[in-house]
């Protein structure tokens, strides 16, 4: 995949490193060409020749390998079985090449400019309020300054600052909003254009090498004069920046240069002249962003520095204060306040992973390992218990079958043998030396001696597995804090590695995002059809553009969630259907309807989780 010429390292988009690679490749190239022009002849010409050819071999071979390593997720509409066993094989014509990178290159440039755009849109809708502190706190230093002196100077005459400054802020956004607009109209224009011809042109970008890139300079002529057009219309809505459609001091009308169209078959045509002409695309470019640099200089969107500056200034004084404050405590100036907090806190550390992590730890794994290795004692104590039941169970009943003369009746439970043991014992008291040697009065109190002793065991018994289980619960409470700790430790991951990245992300929010995307492209879809339906056709190729741009970003969005579920094969064809020029609109309306409701990535958050029939 060919990367896009040079661009200003200033803009932060991801092609500008390669353009600028690009750029550094063929530098040498050009030297050797000019050293050769400039050589007396040799008498051995052909070698010097050879190396001359060698040394553009090689490097041309670097830049396809480095172009080759990006790819515009939205194809051209180059649909033959030539085009499609290229892409196969991996060998891409020269025009493939280069027409990806001017469509890739354009899509960045809108990239940009929609960014930029939602940023001033987000501000127009804003509140007075969110007006105001924009105009005061996010413009810069030097703003901040210029407008502190002028309401200070309003307020000394009387007039009304808050008004004047939300004035301002109007006049601002408007302005920004109508030169990005402008913009974005030109290079999606320039996009839908360029698919257009290509659908056009498709035989002739599929025959052999020479034959394609004639066609190619044929199909970007017609685009880039088209796109100098448009942009000379923009430059009436802004008179008063007419030195800015310049380059180099040339007039606008030569901003593009005009590549060659000599047939393939006429004489004219050389390698060279190939090689002349494929430069020019890449120079043309260049060109292109040098103007969209200058020209959306002062209407982009401020960069992060100079939005959040009170923030970043407020962090590094407050940063400074706290270095000169751990100076001050450092062994450097002769303190050990430092070493002695270092001491401290890890003396702390220490003290409450023991305290509140080890010894919990170890104290559940001993309790739970020392009930396993109890449990053939529990059982012996059970049996002991079960014992002494036995035990007292008989004495009861020998004891009421004598006080009864042998006639108990059948079934009798232990607490009704129990009942009348008490009511002898209450009738042997009454006597009670007479008849502790003669009565009954010994037997019975030595029959409760043993339910006594039997309740005893009981208890015990009760209370120590009571003792075992609030010892595990001591522990798993002496460990919540730690366990806390870990719990808002791993949410605080959790959040880090699922949070959203933008349509990309695997959140709800990115899930939202991938549907309103899939919304922009319906809406502009139906919008192009009422500006063919009615004639307009350069708003309507506008609003093409568009939908090539957000059918871009949506691939971008959907591609590694689709290959998850599998769904990426049949997904693709479906977008790319829509950025079909021959497909008719109820028929896109009906892939639009099935892309909301058929694949797992698209689905809503609720949706996606119910079971696919």
């Amino acid at each position: 995949m060919a990367t896009s010429p040079p661009s200003n390292p200033s803009s932060g988009d991801p092609s500008e490193a390669t353009t600028l690679a690009a750029a550094a490749l063929a530098a040498p190239a050009r030297i050797w060409k000019s050293l050769v022009a400039r050589l007396p002849p040799f008498p051995d010409t052909g070698l010097l020749a050879a190396v001359s050819d060698l040394h553009r071999r090689h490097f041309s071979v670097r830049r396809r390998r480095r172009r080759r390593r990006q790819r515009p997720s939205l194809p051209l509409p180059l649909r033959p079985a030539a085009a499609h066993s290229a892409r196969i094989a991996g060998e891409m014509p020269k025009a493939f090449v280069i027409l990806d990178d001017v469509v890739q290159h354009t899509l960045s440039n809108l990239h940009n400019i929609h960014k930029s755009l939602l940023f001033w849109q987000s501000k127009a809708e804003g509140t007075a309020s969110q007006k105001l502190y924009y105009m005061i706190f996010e413009r810069g230093p030097r703003a901040f300054v210029d407008v502190t002196c002028q309401t200070l100077t309003r307020f000394g005459s009387n007039e009304r600052p808050v008004q004047y400054i939300l004035h301002s802020a109007s006049d601002m956004v408007s302005t920004n909003l109508a030169a990005l607009t402008s913009m974005q109209h030109c290079l999606a224009a320039f996009l839908a254009e360029v698919h257009s011809e290509v659908d056009k042109c498709r035989e002739g970008l599929t025959e052999s090498s020479d034959k394609s890139l004639h066609t190619l300079f044929i199909v970007l002529n017609t685009t880039f004069s088209k796109l100098e057009i448009s942009l000379r219309n923009a430059d009436e809505v802004f008179q008063a920046q007419n030195e800015l459609f310049t380059h180099d001091g040339n007039s606008y009308e030569t901003l593009f240069g005009k590549l060659p169209e000599v047939d393939v078959e006429s004489s004219q045509w050389t390698d060279d002249l190939s090689t002349d002409g494929i430069s020019l695309i890449y120079q043309n470019l260049q060109k292109l962003d040098d103007f969209l640099l200058t020209r959306l200089s002062s209407h982009k969107k401020p960069n992060n520095l100079t939005i959040y500056w009170l923030p970043y200034t407020c962090g590094a004084l407050g940063l400074s204060v706290c270095s000169l404050w751990l100076l001050r405590h450092s062994s450097l100036m002769g303190s050990s306040d430092i070493d002695n907090w270092i001491r401290d806190a890890k003396e702390s550390m220490a003290g409450f992973w023991d305290e509140h992590v080890e010894k919990p730890i170890l104290s559940i794994r001993d309790e739970l390992f020392e009930t396993f290795k109890q449990r053939d004692k529990g059982i012996m104590e059970r049996q002991e218990l079960q014992l002494t039941e036995d035990s007292l169970n008989r004495m009861l009943l020998a004891f009421c079958e004598q006080i009864s003369d042998g006639k108990l009746p059948e079934g009798v439970s232990s607490d009704q043998m129990m009942e009348m043991l008490a009511k002898r014992y209450e009738k042997e008291l009454m006597h009670p030396i007479k008849n502790l040697f003669s009565g009954e009065l010994a037997r019975a109190m030595l029959i409760q001696i043993q339910k006594l002793k039997l309740d005893l065991e009981s208890g015990l018994l009760e209370m120590d597995q009571i003792l075992r289980a609030n010892a595990i619960n001591f522990a798993v409470l002496a460990a919540l804090p730690a366990f806390g700790l870990s719990l808002l430790l791993l949410v605080f991951v959790q959040t880090w590695v699922r949070r959203d990245h933008g349509a990309e992300g695997r959140g709800n929010i990115a899930r939202c995002q991938r549907r309103l995307l899939l919304v922009d492209v319906e809406r502009r879809l139906m919008e192009f059809q009422h500006y063919r339906d009615n004639g307009m056709e350069e708003e309507a190729l506008c609003k093409f553009g568009l939908v090539l741009y957000t059918l871009d970003r949506l691939c971008k969005a959907v591609e590694s969630h689709a290959k998850e579920t599998g769904e990426w094969l049949s997904l693709r064809e479906d977008i790319f259907d829509l950025a079909k020029l021959d497909m008719g609109m109820p028929d896109k309306l009906i892939v639009v309807s099935r892309l909301k409701w058929m694949y797992n990535c698209l689905l809503p958050y609720s949706s996606s989780r119910l079971p696919r029939l």
